[in-house]
């Protein structure tokens, strides 16, 4: 069996009824044992509330972190920590919520092929020359870009950018690689008195990158960790587009839809809150800095 002989004698020991061991019976007396233990009785099941809460916030896709992390937010009077969830997850009045949990793990293994040419971006501007504002995520208005990833036999993609500071994303679908910039512009209109910076990869689709009318910082070439904050933005995005999936199986309403699921979600670095409130909250500050500024009459 490959078990210690010690661990077969308190099974038998524990889980035998009336001298007899049967598997059935001991297997209904540790369900019930189980059910009735300590461990059980969590106030997570005594809080009708909390508990409407959780299943509406797992569906959405929100993390147990992130579900206690709000509700704690707004609940000063009755407390949950991530661990409680998670142990009422497990548990047999939870199990039912476990397949909402966003826990997969996704293969990272590179295919052989050929390399591909790379080809020098004009007037490109190494990350090393970024201030450290922008390195310290003190400022608002810099961002990261990128291209989701899509198979090669797939024409569209997905330019996306995410704010440094309130790691709000924006996503919009092109048909070719070539016109990733057009995307970029298009996100950005809406915003173009905020924006201080963008940094990129050394992809071609970034060729363009002066046409955005700002500064542009360029990772250095494989070492897309340097963009981190767009990078862990895309492997949360994962969870609606998978990979190795066409873009064309989504809907521009679809792709807006998953995008403010996203926004829509608090996140731990930023005290729970949203990538919306805060993004809004930063906007609006910024705004009203801009107009306070006094104008200067020429003479």
């Amino acid at each position: 069996m490959g078990k210690s002989h010690s661990s077969v004698s308190r099974e038998v020991k524990k889980n035998s009824v009336k001298g007899v061991y049967d598997p059935d019976k001991a297997n209904q007396k540790a369900r019930t044992r189980r059910k009735d233990s300590k461990y059980q009785n969590m106030k997570i099941n005594e809080s009708a509330e909390f508990l409407a809460f959780l299943e509406q916030k797992l569906k959405a896709g929100w993390t147990p972190e992130q579900i206690a992390g709000r509700w704690n937010r707004d609940h000063a009077e009755s407390q949950f920590s991530f661990k409680s969830i998670y142990k009422y997850l497990y548990s047999i009045f939870g199990q039912r919520l476990c397949q909402y949990l966003l826990s997969r793990q996704y293969s990272r293994r590179k295919r052989r092929g050929r390399k591909q040419k790379h080809f020098p971006i004009k007037n490109r501007v190494s990350i090393e020359q970024r201030p450290r504002v922008i390195n310290e995520r003190k400022r608002f208005g810099d961002f990261e870009g990128d291209v989701l990833g899509s198979p090669k036999a797939d024409q569209q993609r997905l330019p996306a950018l995410v704010e440094r500071l309130s790691r709000k994303l924006f996503a919009v679908k092109v048909p070719r690689l070539k016109y990733a910039v057009d995307g970029f512009k298009q996100m950005l209109k809406p915003y173009h008195e905020i924006l201080k910076s963008i940094t990129f990869d050394n992809g071609p689709e970034n060729a363009r990158h002066l046409e955005l009318g700002t500064k542009t910082y360029f990772c250095h070439p494989f070492s897309s960790w340097e963009k981190g904050q767009v990078e862990n933005t895309f492997g949360r995005l994962r969870r609606f587009i998978r990979k190795r999936s066409r873009l064309a199986q989504y809907t521009d309403e679809e792709i807006a839809s998953f995008v403010q699921r996203m926004n829509d979600t608090p996140r731990k670095c930023l005290d729970f809150r949203t990538p919306n409130e805060v993004f809004k909250e930063l906007l609006s500050k910024s705004r009203r800095n801009q107009r306070k500024r006094p104008v200067h009459f020429g003479g």
